[in-house]
């Protein structure tokens, strides 16, 4: 299985949307907080900006709410 962690910060609408699908779901991945001074270092050093919802793919991110959940969705095969 493939490594997935969101990046997401709780004041964040877009993340919040993310959140709420996985919950609906049943789909768990790493949650990490960006309010983390480390989870938010570890964002900027792979991401190369402070931008959330971010999903890491085997650590490739991928931004944009509407992706992160078009990905969800084919990865865990939501109907």
């Amino acid at each position: 299985m493939e490594e997935l962690s969101l990046f997401y910060s709780p004041t964040c609408p877009y993340c919040v949307k993310v959140l709420s699908f996985m919950e609906r779901n049943g789909i768990v991945v790493d949650l990490k907080s960006t309010m983390e001074p480390v989870n938010l270092r570890t964002l900027l050093m792979v991401g190369k900006k402070n931008q959330v919802p971010c999903l890491l793919i085997r650590g490739e991110p991928l931004y944009e709410s509407g992706e992160i959940i078009s990905y969800l969705t084919k990865r865990f095969q939501v109907v």
